[in-house]
C-alpha cells in the first residue's frame, strides 16, 4: 500500500508560480510511474501530468503543456508539479496518484491517490 500526502497548494493571483509535493510512504518510488490530476468543482478530474519511474519520460495535459512541469527525486521518494504563469482556469484540488504500469491519462487506471491540496487562482 503506497500512501501519498500532497502539500504546497495555496491562493495566488494570476500569472503567479506555484509548486507542489507529493511524498510518498513507499520505500522507494522509482517502480511507479507518478501523476498529477486535478478536479474543479463540480468537474471530473482532469488528468494533468505524469512521469515514469526513472524519471525519463512525461507527458501533459493539453492545458498545462508548456506551462507545468513534473518532476521527480526517488531519493526523497518526493514528486513535484511546478505550475507557472496560473490562470484562474487552474483553480482546483490537486490529486497525486500512483500506478505500477505505463503512464496513462484515465483515472481509474491509477492504483493509489493522495487526498489532495487546493490550489486556487485568483483574477
Amino acid at each position: 500500500q503506497v500512501q501519498l500526502v500532497e502539500s504546497g497548494g495555496g491562493l495566488v493571483q494570476t500569472g503567479d508560480s506555484l509548486r507542489v509535493s507529493c511524498a510518498a510512504s513507499e520505500r522507494t518510488i522509482s517502480g511507479y510511474a507518478m501523476g498529477w490530476f486535478r478536479q474543479a468543482p463540480g468537474r471530473g478530474r482532469e488528468f494533468v501530468a505524469g512521469i515514469t519511474g526513472s524519471g525519463a519520460g512525461t507527458n501533459y495535459g493539453h492545458s498545462v503543456k508548456g506551462r507545468f512541469t513534473i518532476s521527480r527525486d526517488n531519493a526523497k521518494n518526493t514528486v513535484y508539479l511546478q505550475m507557472n504563469s496560473l490562470k484562474p482556469e487552474d483553480t482546483a484540488v490537486y490529486y497525486c496518484a500512483a500506478r505500477l504500469g505505463a503512464l496513462t491519462s484515465t483515472p481509474h487506471r491509477w492504483d493509489y491517490w493522495g487526498q489532495g491540496t487546493q490550489v486556487t487562482v485568483s483574477s
